[in-house]
């Protein structure tokens, strides 16, 4: 089994590949150039793989939230690119993926993505004996809203517990803030959630792929 996994949610360009149970991965801090940078490094990671487009089995991808751009320039890639190949194709949330780089633990683990507007991208969850359990739904609130859902002694990470830290440690006793090595989503960890939805026939095809924004109506001009 081949997987090409992809996620385009944050300031990275985040490239994994499965072969047979080898994992590789790639990241990128790419800034404004992902629509110029991604198809070339996908090929470049394939190249590097020994792996051709036409020998991936299956595509994953990060549905967000996160940036929006970045959301849909990478939905969009993979959405052609299973299409072309007519493969199946696995969407995973950006917080599942962050939640993910929290491995076995009884405590909470609380994701937190900047979502501008004085806002987060949020959701709480346990990783108990290496499966990802989600608690709630996915959230954008404030942060002091945010708090008021969490226990004591919960984990917190994402680019917002940097932003937020002070107001995160007032408020949440016993709060435990890990540093920047574990803010970004891991293409090995979309992988194995991959691997998880594949094991239980959770699959798409490249047309019923959609964005996790969170935000209503984001796009919607008022005049």
């Amino acid at each position: 089994m081949k997987i090409l996994a992809v996620d385009t949610t944050t300031k990275f360009l985040t490239i994994g590949v499965y072969s047979d149970g080898r994992v590789g991965e790639y990241n990128l801090e790419i800034g404004r150039q992902l629509s110029n940078l991604i198809t070339l490094t996908i090929k470049r990671v394939l190249d590097a793989s020994g792996l051709d487009i036409k020998d991936i089995d299956y595509f994953a991808c990060g549905l967000g939230p996160g940036s929006f751009t970045g959301i849909r320039t990478g939905i969009s890639t993979i959405k052609g690119l299973a299409w072309a190949t007519n493969k199946p194709v696995i969407g995973v949330s950006t917080l599942d993926i962050l939640a993910k780089n929290v491995k076995c633990t009884e405590k909470q683990i609380v994701p937190v993505i900047d979502a501008k507007r004085d806002l987060v991208y949020s959701c709480i969850y346990k990783n108990k004996s290496g499966i990802l359990k989600r608690s709630g739904a996915y959230m954008l609130v404030g942060i002091e809203g945010l708090l008021k859902k969490v226990k004591t002694g919960s984990i917190i990470l994402g680019d917002a517990a940097g932003l937020y830290k002070d107001t995160i440690l007032k408020n949440l006793k016993g709060a435990e803030i890990l540093d920047k090595d574990y803010w970004y989503p891991k293409a090995h960890n979309l992988i194995e959630l991959a691997l998880e939805k594949i094991k239980a026939n959770k699959l798409n095809d490249a047309f019923n792929i959609t964005p996790l924004y969170l935000y209503p109506k984001e796009c919607q001009i008022k005049k």
